[in-house]
């Protein structure tokens, strides 16, 4: 009999022991759980752009964020940080912006990206935070002084750009590239005679190549409007993004950023 009850001891003894275990793994599981789901429950904003287009975005040894910098970078930082909230980058093909905004591979888009019809049929855009026109960027002995002059030149445009849509208006053919840098090679190596791009971007690369001017035409080219992308009906992170825009705006912090970004060298 004591045999017996010594028997039944020692098994509610590992019986105990062995709930105890559970508990505390379903315990340490629960803790863990709670960890990983804090971890990954911090609000970020992913912003999809195309890092091809200075001073606007593009990729350096130190950026902004990440490997990512610019005026639109900066500014992506600061509506996150706005809302408390962490901005990350996608960089992609400018024609694949829109398609990754509706997929939801992104949240928003900053790109440079001028309001259209056409794109606000298919996104919803922010207040707008730049003005910017089309320009032409020649060498400096070129006889191009007004986009009429164009005719019969070999024209190099960026792919997706408001300048390929510009350059399509007038009647003019033209050579799309995918970025800035392999338009201007083109025209810095005598392959081609003007590319047309926005203001902005034509001022750094005129800044980095000597040898190449900026010639304007407002009667051919019209002001537009660089705007952040959202998904159709997202109303909850425009009114986020509307608000730290604003606010960057009468802080002088967008102007503040085109001045410092047109300054500084691109690598």
């Amino acid at each position: 009999m004591k045999k017996m009850t010594k028997m039944l001891s020692v098994i509610l003894t590992v019986a105990m022991m062995a709930a105890m275990l559970v508990a505390c793994g379903s315990s340490d599981s629960k803790k863990s759980d709670e960890k990983t789901e804090s971890t990954d429950s911090k609000d970020t904003i992913k912003f999809g752009t195309n890092a091809e287009f200075p001073p606007f975005e593009y990729v350096t040894q130190d950026g902004v964020i990440g490997e990512f910098d610019g005026i639109d970078i900066a500014i992506a930082k600061d509506i996150a940080e706005e809302n408390g909230m962490e901005a990350q980058i996608e960089n992609m093909e400018f024609d694949s912006l829109i398609v990754a905004l509706q997929n939801g591979q992104v949240d928003a888009v900053i790109a440079g990206m001028t309001v259209t019809d056409e794109r606000a049929e298919a996104v919803d855009f922010s207040t707008p935070y730049y003005t910017a026109t089309q320009v032409m960027v020649v060498k400096d002995d070129s006889d191009i002084t007004k986009a009429s002059d164009m005719e019969g030149k070999k024209i190099c445009v960026i792919q997706g750009y408001t300048g390929e849509t510009c350059v399509k208006d007038l009647g003019y053919d033209y050579e799309a590239f995918k970025k800035g840098t392999e338009a201007i090679m083109e025209l810095v190596n005598d392959k081609c005679d003007v590319v047309v791009i926005d203001s902005a971007t034509a001022q750094k690369y005129v800044a980095d190549n000597d040898g190449l001017k900026i010639v304007e035409d407002n009667d051919a080219f019209d002001s537009e409007e660089y705007a952040i992308a959202v998904q159709k009906g997202n109303t909850e992170l425009l009114d986020k993004i509307n608000t730290a825009i604003e606010k960057l705006i009468s802080d002088g912090k967008v102007s503040e950023y085109a001045a410092k970004y047109t300054d500084a060298d691109a690598e």
